[in-house]
């Protein structure tokens, strides 16, 4: 490995988390990440959070491990794949890390300092380089996209997803009610305006327009899983609240087939390439 001796960690695993995760690997570093218990990822099948869920996950030959362990980190670490650990802040255990990526896009700073490593990055919003970290990244669409900032903050957040082909934020779809989902439909599959995609507690998610579904958050699961969790407080399932984003649509169709299966990683490459350049030259 390259840069065997400068650790990385990424805190969040999501599809954007992905791409950054992506560049710095290949590019030799040695890459771990932190991970909610119940990850939030709309668009599981390109984000490395599902090893969460799944043990292991394969992202385009990027493979992510789960761990509960330093030696299971570090044996993730010599086997060149991305080790993944629960843990909502820094696990105690873990080396302070050369490099630290906050990109759990919370649009806003939850808890990172600039002392949490020897370089630290903010993704998008919530951040000020030269306060709470080193180096901020524009992550909102447009000709600023993965622009690095020295000092002060990314574009606000405007609570608006991008436009893309014409729509804005009914691409986004959130839960009507609090409650545990249940999909019919599957990641990568054509819908038609009006098609039940799931439902959240008996309430039907419904398509708004036609399109190609292009992430849904994990399904809650029943039986015995949702029993063992239930015994457990420390491990207590964590259902979407009313409003929580629950699936992506994208209206482009067979297009958002070849964007979701083939180029994926490199829909984001600008703000990793920026990420990946700034390492290089310290």
């Amino acid at each position: 490995m390259l840069f065997g001796t400068h650790a990385v960690l990424v805190r969040g695993g999501g599809d954007l988390a992905t791409g950054v995760i992506s560049r710095l690997h290949h590019a030799g570093f040695p890459v771990g990440v932190t991970e909610l218990e119940h990850p939030l990822t709309v668009r599981r099948n390109v984000a490395v959070s599902s090893a969460v869920y799944e043990g292991v996950t394969d992202v385009q030959g990027l493979v992510a491990r789960h761990v509960t362990t330093a030696s299971e980190w570090r044996d993730a670490i010599v086997r060149t794949q991305i080790p993944v650990v629960v843990n909502e802040s820094i696990p105690p255990w873990l080396p302070r890390p050369t490099v630290l990526v906050d990109a759990r896009l919370a649009k806003r700073n939850i808890d990172t300092t600039k002392h949490d490593g020897s370089l630290v990055i903010g993704l998008g919003p919530g951040f000020v380089a030269g306060d709470d970290c080193h180096l901020v990244v524009e992550t909102m669409r447009g000709h600023r996209l993965g622009r690095v900032i020295t000092k002060g903050s990314a574009a606000p957040d405007t609570g608006t997803p991008g436009i893309v082909a014409g729509r804005g934020a009914e691409r986004v779809i959130r839960s009507p009610a609090d409650g545990t989902v249940m999909w019919r439909r599957q990641i990568g599959e054509t819908v038609v305006g009006g098609d039940v995609l799931g439902a959240v507690d008996g309430i039907d998610i419904c398509a708004p327009f036609d399109g190609m579904v292009r992430g849904l958050i994990h399904p809650r699961r029943h039986g015995g899983l949702l029993r063992d969790l239930r015994q457990s407080t420390r491990r207590r399932r964590r259902r979407p609240h009313r409003g929580a984003r629950l699936a992506q649509l994208d209206v482009r169709g067979v297009m958002a087939d070849i964007a979701i299966r083939g180029t994926t990683i490199a829909d984001i490459a600008i703000v990793d390439t920026k990420i990946s350049a700034v390492l290089h030259e310290r």
